[in-house]
């Protein structure tokens, strides 16, 4: 053999081995490691994004009593008010499973609840693909007779719903997917070798969330079910390897932070820390307040009653309050067994819309302020933009000041937040009312003058009041 074939050999392997070094390198861009999967840039569109739909739908609707909760707290807990309403109710040997078969859904239109999602003016909608009692909203291959498809409304709900808003809206598609289930065999037989062996892990949940999101392709992965087990046993890390790498959503899916004990607020896209979570000032990271309008309950419930609802005021001031302080938004409604969405909900979504049609550029790829509640104000809470001119290369940023309770006796407002950037302020007007409003400086702060209050009224200004403040640089 000649040298100068070695030659040319080497150099072929050395090009090849580099080549396959680069290609490898950008397949497994991210590592196993909390430290390598946190680097992970957050998807621009979430950010932007801000306000989202959840939907907690199951065989829980069936009974809708008490919460999506049922199973357990009858057969587990054996809380005697669930106990009671099945013993007045049903017959001595009817089961949980029972109830899947009048989960019939046969009033359930995806276009429908689709156009509802988009007129509301939420940016994405969060399905509950399967809640801890194990029910499947997609024909799973790994849950026999224990899926939509088989029992129950015999569809594809998820398919449908996803397709829906895909084909009539801009809405992003996204699900929740509930790691543990009560009383599955695999997971308490697990949970009994105190999660030394992962059977559930590898036969059950491994390949229904790969099924899950290469057929549906969600562009949201909203875990839950995981706080009995550290993120070993689900195999956490390994999973958002792939789903990074490798899923076909890898460069637009986000991740939430329920993925194991320890992981809480810790990892992923955006932390949600617990149920409900407002923490009314600024995180460090991006975060996400999920919450129901229902305040009792996530699944539908005709045990209901009207003050347990939130009301469009306190709803909207949720909005204000969370996308101040950096968050998104996930309002849950839980719709009947019939699939159909009650009208208190679509009342509370449509004056939202409304609400959002009008004050948007107050929320939708907004960025915190220097300061998120007013210093003076306690109802008023702030976002902002910064712009910049494309003829004179000029700085502007809009500050937003989202005024939650209407000053009746003053018809003005105090900004205290203002206080040292009055001598920037170039206008001041408020969403939806066109004329620059009256302003001055004062001892507390820039008293804002609001418009006559039945000119307000005339234009159908209700729930929050923005004053959009234009500061030059």
């Amino acid at each position: 053999m000649s040298l100068f074939y070695l030659l040319v050999c080497l150099v072929i392997w050395s090009h090849s081995t580099v080549t396959g070094n680069i290609q490898e390198n950008e397949v497994g861009k991210y590592e196993p490691t909390w430290e390598s999967l946190d680097s992970r840039p957050l998807p621009q569109w979430y950010d932007d994004a801000k306000v989202g739909i959840f939907l907690h739908w199951g065989v829980y609707a069936v009974p809708s009593f008490g919460s999506e909760w049922f199973w357990i707290n009858w057969q587990g807990s054996k809380y005697e008010n669930y106990v009671k309403f099945m013993t007045k109710n049903y017959k001595p040997d009817f089961t949980y499973q029972d109830f899947a078969s009048d989960f019939t859904a046969e009033l359930f239109n995806a276009t429908e609840w689709a156009l509802l999602f988009a007129k509301s003016g939420a940016r994405y909608v969060v399905l509950t693909s399967k809640h801890h009692e194990g029910f499947t909203l997609w024909p799973s291959k790994y849950t026999f007779s224990w899926n939509s498809l088989d029992v129950g409304p015999h569809r594809d709900i998820l398919g449908e719903l996803s397709t829906a808003l895909r084909n009539n809206t801009k809405l992003t598609f996204g699900v929740y997917y509930s790691l543990f289930e009560w009383f599955n065999r695999l997971y308490n037989e697990d949970k009994l070798h105190a999660f030394l062996k992962h059977d559930y892990v590898d036969f059950k949940v491994w390949p229904e969330l790969k099924e899950l999101v290469t057929k549906y392709k969600p562009e949201v992965l909203w875990s839950d079910g995981d706080w009995e087990a550290p993120d070993g046993y689900w195999k956490a890390k390994e999973f958002f390897t792939w789903l990074y790498n490798e899923s076909p959503v890898r460069d637009t899916i986000v991740t939430n932070d329920r993925w194991g004990i320890g992981t809480l607020c810790l990892h992923g896209d955006f932390h949600t820390c617990s149920d409900r979570y407002n923490p009314g000032v600024l995180q460090p990271h991006k975060w996400e307040n999920a919450m129901t309008i229902d305040k009792k309950s996530w699944g539908h419930r005709q045990n209901a009653k009207l003050e347990d609802f939130l009301t469009s005021d306190e709803l909207i001031g949720e909005i204000a309050t969370t996308v101040s302080c950096g968050g998104n938004i996930l309002i849950n409604v839980g719709p009947t067994k019939y699939g159909t969405i009650d009208p208190i909900f679509e009342e509370r979504l449509t004056h939202m819309g409304r609400w959002l049609k009008t004050n948007g550029d107050a929320i939708y790829k907004s960025r915190p302020w220097l300061y998120q509640n007013d210093t003076v104000t306690s109802n008023v809470w702030y976002t902002s933009k910064s712009l910049k001119t494309v003829d004179e290369g000029t700085s502007f940023t809009n500050v937003y000041a989202i005024v939650l309770n209407y000053p009746f006796k003053t018809n003005s407002v105090v900004l205290g937040a203002l206080d040292k950037h009055y001598a920037k302020i170039a206008q001041i007007t408020m969403l939806g009312f066109n004329t620059s409003l009256k302003w001055k400086p004062t001892e507390k702060g820039v008293l804002v003058e609001f418009p006559s209050k039945n000119e307000i009224d005339r234009l159908q200004l209700h729930h929050a009041w923005t004053l959009k403040v234009v500061l030059s640089s």
